[in-house]
């Protein structure tokens, strides 16, 4: 039997994943994670979460298994550590991943810190991906059995030692029956949406969001191919590689075609737009890496690449370049920018839902 804290979000996927612990013969504790300086008293559908109507399930949930419960404030260090930092990156040209960041220094850092600190062996969470161990005895991060809800992407930048402290209950089930599960356990929240979009914008509208923090910093929209200034804009932040929408162009591309942001240059605040062909990437580059799976050894490996939480994936060759990788696609990919998260996994068939490693996105080409 082993010590377990659950981190309780007021959803279906962690309140069976501490019924499972529970079931399991373990010790365990519930928490939840007061994340919001201001919580809301009611979400708005599937928009919007660690809302005073979160916690509230999360305590009803623990009620129902028997266990303690307990509601900790993480508000200061999620702020500085996942908004500020989304907020920054923004500024910057970069597109970051505030769920990635959210599990790496929030959930499996601060979170489970202060866990072990207080004597517990694990931190349990809804996440859906799995856990393995090696012939070496080594944890492994594998996708989960679900593929549509699979979340190995946003846990693949935790250490080693991060995941021998952690437990996934639920990703060797598919949603539905976790759904069904929670309803035979009596579990109240069986039927609740799960969130989406970005937990502390529940309205949804990131751009509005980035302006109250930024401000305006107009600068020009540049035809890339050809150099012409096609218009203006209010901030960088409000754009990212790959996007379409929104931009404000009053006058259609010369072949009618749509364009689409090719890349944002804070400095100068440039943003340049073209044609979809023109955002397709062969290679890119990273920061240095986290290898929960191990480092590919031998020099050049294969392996295989995805960007984005749910996006496709790619076969590439990777290559340690000093403290940084380098990435060559098989295939031209659209829409990959700097401050995205490339992920890699296993390229063979019997064992491509094994996580390898993950960098952030320092450029392409």
């Amino acid at each position: 039997m082993a010590r377990i804290l659950a981190a309780m979000s007021g959803g279906v996927d962690s309140a069976v994943a501490a019924a499972r612990a529970v079931e399991a013969g373990h010790d365990v504790v519930g928490v939840h994670l007061a994340l919001s300086a201001k919580p809301g008293t009611l979400r708005t559908g599937s928009r919007g979460c660690c809302t005073v109507e979160d916690a509230h399930d999360a305590r009803r949930a623990a009620d129902l298994l028997g266990i303690p419960f307990y509601v900790w404030d993480f508000a200061e260090r999620f702020t500085e550590d996942v908004i500020e930092d989304f907020v920054a990156e923004y500024a910057a040209g970069r597109t970051p991943n505030p769920c990635m960041r959210c599990n790496e220094r929030i959930k499996f850092e601060a979170l489970l810190e202060k866990a072990l600190g207080l004597g517990f062996d694990a931190v349990c969470t809804g996440h859906y991906a799995r856990l393995a161990v090696d012939a070496d005895g080594r944890v492994e991060l594998r996708r989960a059995v679900d593929a549509d809800k699979d979340q190995s992407y946003v846990l693949a930048s935790l250490t080693g030692d991060q995941l021998r402290h952690s437990m996934f209950p639920v990703g060797d089930t598919p949603k539905s029956e976790i759904r069904a599960e929670a309803q035979r356990r009596g579990l109240t929240v069986a039927e609740k949406p799960d969130s989406h979009d970005i937990c502390f914008i529940p309205d949804g509208d990131t751009r509005r969001f980035l302006d109250s923090r930024i401000g305006p910093t107009g600068g020009a929209l540049v035809d890339d191919e050809t150099g012409e200034v096609l218009g203006t804009h209010g901030g960088v932040h409000g754009f990212t590689v790959g996007q379409r929408k929104g931009l404000g162009l009053r006058t259609p591309a010369a072949d009618g075609r749509a364009r689409y942001v090719l890349s944002v240059e804070p400095v100068s605040r440039t943003v340049r737009v073209g044609a979809a062909e023109r955002l397709e990437v062969r290679e890119i580059i990273t920061d240095a890496p986290v290898w929960p799976g191990g480092r590919p050894e031998g020099g050049p490996a294969e392996c295989v690449v995805q960007i984005r939480a749910h996006g496709g994936t790619a076969p590439a060759v990777v290559d340690e370049q000093g403290d940084a990788l380098r990435l060559r696609l098989a295939e031209g990919v659209r829409g990959v920018a700097p401050g995205q998260v490339a992920v890699l996994y296993r390229p063979d068939a019997a064992a491509g839902d094994l996580v390898l490693g993950a960098a952030r996105i320092n450029s392409t080409r």
